[in-house]
């Protein structure tokens, strides 16, 4: 019998409750285990030696003193790496340990592993390092010039410092301009954001029976760091397993940093034979791992004298430091949402990833649209104003609606929730009103400025065109005798609250209360590798994964419960197997369960999900860029000193379309904490940096937001334009609240000081010059 056939559909009712967190317990309670809490016998400690000038050649590394230090039990250099000196991410450009150059401060040298941490400690800085130090090279648009010192490897670089350049071409984009009577033509800048994730990178290594190496650690994407700890050891990917432990936050952070972290501990373990653990402090974490890109991004807009968008013209420069890492992914994805959520005949987008002597810049929360979002939604109020048309309107006259075509020439015929947010973000705050009343306060006020402030903005779910090899995800899903469920999966838990989402998406899938679901921690033995935890794509790949696997031990257990039952049709709720004629005639799910292992009936199945991408032309980068887009708009009410130039969030509205929301909480939760990383963004996060140096790497000059930044009046709403092809209509959410609030603080900013803003973050100092010229 066909799932269709049936009477009722089997269910649980937990899809769209806000169910309580399943880790909050252990996690408020100190149970969760985390990396520094992990403690095999025998354990040993590492430290990491670091190159302390940006950019020279290493002319001798002298570790004698730390190899007699008493409790050192390893010490690691280049010569030492059985296996390729390298962490491959996209491309191999990255040596595990440098051996001959170095091209950032914080690179890694050396490795100590010691019996106490403070020995490991004592022992590095006993490593002595002599250097030729060279010219370095530290903004990105000095790194393209003639001349320039050369920091990307020639085999590499498409020329000199110029790691990439992609280009889309949409449309006849020098006649659009030609014919446009109306043009805004802006430079934008934005800096380093550091993640500022709670607990800082860490893992340990652990040497196994029969050639074999364990890793446990703090990640975001298990296979990434499988494939590199293989690749330095010279191991076969059979040889290494990752387990991900408790992980305190990410935001990207921990894509692809883990996987050097995870191959210095390897190292060591490695030559000790004995379990590693390498953590870092704050500092060291601050000064050596990867931060959003910072970017330049030269931006001209065309439109009718009505202020319909004609074309778009844009080159971005993304600074990417001394190695690629994630950043040909990150350029990909600021080209897509260069051009905004906006329906725009002809455009041109010329983006460049250029090389510099800092430390490699890698994955964020946006992972490359937050820097291109900021020049497109300060472009649209800059039009509106040339046109005489305010924020919304300008925006209610470009937005994309269903059917119409993006930049890449996709045309969006599924899930298209855009203008719903926008109509339904101005209810919420009073749009008009508001405006209003802030522009008479700002006439009668000298000393305090007030602005509204509006963005809207489109995210591609999951890994795009540019990388279908990668848009896939594994489950396994087993009936216990007891009538309970083990879920594994290959997408992790990093505080999203994705542990919660899936066992609901398991729970109501398979008919049984939440309680009766448990997920196994994220290990690569267990599932297929599932692609990275990456690109708000986890519900979506993972949740249809474990619906998969459900369906396939479900077809086993309604045709066992079928014949104890003695009837044909039959469906799965609150535990329960249930005839669906009349709903009296129904059996535990535990005695079916029972029946099955009895019978030798296979109680486990493996699920799959994986999405392609059609109509792809990567030379002019047209076509179907993602399989869906989440949309959202948010409106930020600011307060502006004018003696002072510090700006507040007074208020914030933010309405998303994700589809179908499997957990409201959880999923207000995220917005929540996205609209504080934005105003940090656009307001305060100023990681200062001197000639590719961090002079103050720690969170006491690094101002994130606190609950006093954060203003008491968010409000967070849910459109829900239900997407047919993901888990009971959903999609991606985590990375568009951050997407869209920084943006929309910063036009706020704009509007209370009646001048525009053009760097990032506006603090004080930038408020005040822009206000006072």
């Amino acid at each position: 019998m066909n799932e269709k056939d049936s009477v009722k559909k089997d269910k649980s009712g937990s899809v769209g409750r806000s169910e309580t967190r399943v880790d909050a317990l252990d996690k408020v309670t100190g149970k969760a285990v985390y990396a520094d809490d992990f403690e095999p016998q025998g354990l040993l400690y590492a430290s990491v030696v670091r190159s302390s000038i940006s950019s020279g050649k290493i002319l001798n590394v002298d570790t004698s003193d730390a190899e007699n230090m008493e409790g050192v039990e390893a010490v690691v250099t280049a010569e030492d790496v059985p296996g390729k000196n390298v962490v491959p991410v996209i491309e191999d450009d990255q040596p595990a340990l440098a051996s001959d150059q170095v091209r950032y401060v914080g690179e890694p040298i050396a490795l100590i592993a010691a019996r106490e941490r403070k020995i490991a400690d004592r022992a590095a800085k006993a490593v002595e390092i002599d250097y030729e130090e060279t010219e370095a090279v530290t903004d990105p648009l000095e790194a393209v010039k003639e001349g320039s010192p050369q920091v990307a490897q020639e085999e590499v670089s498409e020329e000199g410092n110029v790691f990439e350049t992609l280009v889309l071409e949409k449309g006849d984009i020098d006649s659009a301009f030609k014919e446009s009577p109306v043009v805004v033509e802006n430079e934008y800048r934005t800096g380093h954001q550091e993640h500022g994730y709670i607990e800082p990178q860490g893992m340990t290594a652990i040497p196994k029976p029969r050639g074999k190496m364990d890793i446990h650690g703090t990640m975001q994407c298990p296979f990434y760091v499988q494939n590199a700890v293989s690749a330095a050891l010279g191991y076969r990917i059979n040889k290494i397993r990752v387990v991900q432990l408790e992980t305190g936050g990410a935001f990207g952070g921990k894509e692809d940093v883990p996987s050097q972290v995870g191959v210095l501990a390897a190292l060591l373990a490695h030559k000790s034979e004995k379990p590693v653990k390498l953590t870092y402090d704050r500092r060291e974490d601050i000064e050596s791992t990867s931060k959003r890109h910072p970017s330049v991004v030269k931006y001209k807009t065309a439109a009718d004298r009505e202020g319909r968008l004609k074309g778009v013209k844009v080159e971005v420069f993304l600074d990417c430091g001394a190695y690629q890492t994630l950043s040909h992914a990150v350029l990909f994805r600021s080209l897509v949402h260069t051009a905004g959520p906006y329906s725009i005949p002809n455009v041109k987008i010329v983006a460049r990833n250029i090389a510099t002597n800092k430390v490699p810049n890698g994955a964020f929360r946006g992972f490359g649209s937050p820097q291109v979002i900021f020049p497109h939604e300060s472009q649209m109020d800059q039009l509106g104003e040339k046109v005489g048309k305010s924020p919304d309107e300008i925006r209610e006259m470009n937005i994309l609606r269903s059917g119409d075509r993006t930049s890449t020439n996709q045309k969006l015929e599924k899930s298209v929730g855009l203008e719903k947010t926008l109509r339904r973000a101005k209810d919420l705050s009073s749009w008009g009103e508001t405006r209003k009343e802030f522009e008479a306060w700002n006439e009668s006020h000298e000393k305090s400025k007030k602005g509204i402030g509006l963005s809207t903005v489109m995210y591609g779910v999951g890994m795009s065109a540019s990388a279908p090899f990668l848009e896939k995800a594994g489950a396994y899903v087993k009936l216990e005798v007891d009538g309970t469920l083990t879920v594994s999966v290959g997408n992790t838990e990093m505080g999203q609250g994705a542990e919660t989402v899936l066992a609901q998406i398991a729970a109501e899938a398979f008919g049984v209360d939440l309680e009766a679901v448990s997920l196994t921690e994220v290990d690569t033995s267990r599932v297929p590798d599932s692609g990275p935890t990456v690109a708000s794509r986890t519900t979506t790949m993972a949740g249809n994964a474990i619906i998969d696997a459900v369906n396939k031990v479900k077809k086993r257990v309604k045709s066992v419960g079928r014949q104890m039952l003695g009837t044909n049709e039959v469906y799965l709720a609150d535990g329960l197997l249930i005839e669906s004629k009349d709903g009296t005639n129904q059996l535990p799910l535990s005695e079916v369960a029972e029946r099955m292992w009895s019978e030798n009936v296979e109680l486990g199945a493996e699920g799959w999900a994986e999405k392609g991408m059609k109509n792809w032309e990567p030379e002019k980068n047209q076509g179907d860029a993602y399989f869906v887009y989440s949309y959202a708009t948010h409106i930020s009410l600011v307060e502006v000193d004018a003696l002072t130039g510090q700006a507040r969030v007074s208020k914030h509205v933010a309405v998303h379309d994700s589809g179908k929301i499997i957990n409201p909480t959880t999923a207000a939760g995220q917005v929540e904490g996205g609209v504080a990383q934005g105003i940090g963004y656009a307001l305060t996060e100023d990681l200062a940096e001197d000639k590719g140096r961090f002079p103050d790497p720690d969170l006491t000059n690094y101002l994130m937001p606190t609950s006093q930044d954060v203003p008491d009046d968010l409000v967070v709403d849910f459109v829900e334009a239900d997407y047919p092809e993901g888990p009971y209509g959903a999609k991606g959410l985590g990375e568009v609240p951050l997407m869209a609030s920084h943006v929309a603080v910063i036009n706020a900013v704009s509007h209370a000081i009646g001048s525009r803003i053009y760097h990032y973050p506006a603090t004080p100092e930038r408020v005040l010059k822009s206000y006072t010229g």
